[in-house]
């Protein structure tokens, strides 16, 4: 594994504490390694750790029945699972499922917290990370509303593709599905229509973005809204 301080800088958040404060929080988590398909939380459990991913990426998921779920966020390199605990609250709203591998720093709950007492600075950053979470949430229930699949397939890569830091990645026509809250007939129909623009390539699990702009400019205006939030409020 990295070291502390190189790792730490690969969390946007953790690296925006100045140095004493973050330093102080490392001191705290451990270095975990997160695998696909790990579920951090489910909706109603208590919270017992907070996760900083740093090379790893989490898709947090509302069921709607006993058959379907939904995505409503993914949390990257730019932030934090577990905020709920800093508003009191124990447990998770929501499924926590690991979609990118790779590394994290996990803290247990009581240690954050006094950390969070102690620090102004990490405070500021936990209620600007909670204000753009709230807007992604938002945005996300109206894309999912008033947006066609096809365009909300583009948004979902190029989010993606932004928290993996890479334009290849694995992925399933049904794990997409199972994202977007559609029939894979719908998202097989809308990743066709992608490829056939030359957007992107899919063989054998392995989805490839071919032409980045392209792809922004096919996807619904909520992923340029949303990611103008994080830019703007976590800067």
């Amino acid at each position: 594994m990295s070291s502390p301080s190189r790792a730490a800088a690969r969390n946007r958040l953790l690296a925006g504490l100045p140095r004493l404060e973050r330093q102080r929080l490392l001191a705290r988590c451990k270095q975990v390694e997160l695998r696909f398909g790990d579920v951090l939380c489910k909706p109603g459990e208590r919270i017992r750790h907070v996760f900083f991913p740093t090379d790893s990426f989490i898709s947090l998921i509302t069921p709607i029945d006993r058959h379907d779920n939904l995505e409503v966020g993914l949390v990257g390199d730019e932030g934090v699972l577990g905020i709920s605990v800093m508003l009191g609250v124990g447990a998770s709203p929501l499924h926590a499922l690991v979609q990118g591998s790779g590394n994290a720093w996990r803290v247990e709950v009581a240690a954050f917290l006094r950390e969070l007492k102690h620090s102004p600075a990490l405070q500021r950053a936990m209620n600007r990370y909670l204000y753009v979470t709230l807007s992604h949430l938002a945005q996300t229930a109206a894309c999912t509303r008033f947006h066609l699949v096809e365009a909300r397939l583009a948004r979902w890569l190029l989010m993606t593709r932004d928290r993996a830091h890479a334009n290849e990645f694995g992925i399933t026509q049904e794990f997409m599905a199972y994202m977007l809250g559609v029939r894979r007939a719908g998202v097989t129909r809308a990743a066709n229509a992608l490829r056939k623009r030359k957007l992107i390539r899919y063989t054998r699990g392995r989805l490839t973005i071919l032409d980045g702009r392209g792809l922004e400019a096919a996807a619904c205006g909520c992923y340029a809204v949303i990611k103008d939030t994080y830019a703007r409020v976590l800067s």
